[in-house]
C-alpha cells in the first residue's frame, strides 16, 4: 500500500499480455483510486512483485513465457498478497491447478467490470485481515543469495543448479529463517507423510546443499543442525 498526500492508496499490479486488458483495467482502477503496476509476462510480473509490493495482484494464466501458475507458486514462495487470475481458460483442471498453486479467486474472461472490481475489493479486505508480515523475496546470507520468487540460487554471481528436492528443503528452512525446523516437518514438507521416519534422507540432502553452498561445508554457517531435533537457516 503506498501512500500519496497522506491517504493510503491500494497498489494493484496488473500482469496480461493482452494491451487492451491491461489499458481497460488501468483506467477503471485508477479513476476509483487505485495504484496500478503492470506486467505483461510473468518474469516481469515476479519482479514487480517483489520491487512494488503490491496489495493485490490479478493475473493472467497465458502469459507468453511462464505459465501463470507457475507465477503464482513463485509469488507464494515469499508472500500472500491476494491473487485473483483472470483467464480465458474456463477448463476446471485450470482452474483446480490455480488455485491449488495458491490463487484466492478465478475470473473467466469475458468478464463484467463491476464483478471483478466487486472481487477485487473483496480480496483487499481478506488480504488486510489476514495479512502475515511481508517476506523479503530475496535473501542474501553471507556466502550465497536465495530468490524466493524466482526458485534460484546464486554463488559468486553465478547461478547454482539445485535439484526439486533440494529447493524444497532450502525454500523450507529459509522461509523459518534463524527458527529450528523439526526433521519431521522437513520429511513431511519435502517427501510426504509417508516418509516421516527416513531421516537419512535428510543426512545426504543436507550434506549436498552444503557441498554446493557453504564455503567450509564441514563446519556449516548457514545451514544448521540441531542433533536429533532438526535444522536451521542462518544468515
Amino acid at each position: 500500500m503506498t501512500v500519496a498526500k497522506g491517504v493510503a492508496v491500494t497498489t494493484v499490479l496488473v500482469v496480461d499480455d493482452e494491451p487492451q486488458i491491461v489499458r481497460a483495467l488501468r483506467i477503471n482502477l485508477t479513476a476509483r483510486g487505485y495504484d496500478v503496476r503492470t506486467a505483461h509476462d510473468g518474469a516481469a510480473a515476479l519482479r514487480a512483485a517483489a520491487e512494488s509490493k503490491p496489495d493485490v495482484v490479478v493475473l493472467d494464466l497465458g502469459l507468453p513465457d511462464i505459465d501463470g501458475a507457475e507465477v503464482i507458486e513463485g509469488l507464494r514462495g515469499w508472500t500472500t498478497v491476494p491473487i485473483i487470475v483472470l483467464s480465458a481458460r474456463g477448463d476446471s483442471g485450470d482452474k483446480v491447478r490455480a488455485l491449488d498453486a495458491g490463487a484466492d479467486d478465478y475470473v473467466t474472461k469475458p468478464f463484467g467490470m463491476d464483478e471483478l472490481l466487486a472481487r477485487l475489493r473483496a480480496a483487499v479486505r481478506r488480504g488486510a485481515t489476514s495479512a502475515a508480515p511481508a517476506e523479503e523475496a530475496v535473501v542474501e546470507a553471507e556466502s550465497f543469495t536465495v530468490d524466493l520468487a524466482a526458485k534460484k540460487v546464486r554463488r559468486d554471481g553465478a547461478e547454482v543448479h539445485l535439484t526439486p528436492t533440494e529447493w524444497g528443503i532450502l525454500e523450507l528452512l529459509v522461509r523459518n529463517r534463524g527458527k529450528l525446523v523439526p526433521q519431521k516437518q522437513v520429511l513431511h514438507e519435502v517427501w510426504g507423510p509417508a516418509y516421516a521416519g527416513e531421516t537419512h534422507y535428510l543426512r545426504v540432502y543436507l550434506a549436498q546443499l552444503r557441498r554446493k553452498l557453504e564455503p567450509r561445508p564441514s563446519r556449516p554457517r548457514h545451514l544448521i543442525t540441531e542433533p536429533g531435533m532438526g535444522y536451521r537457516f542462518e544468515l
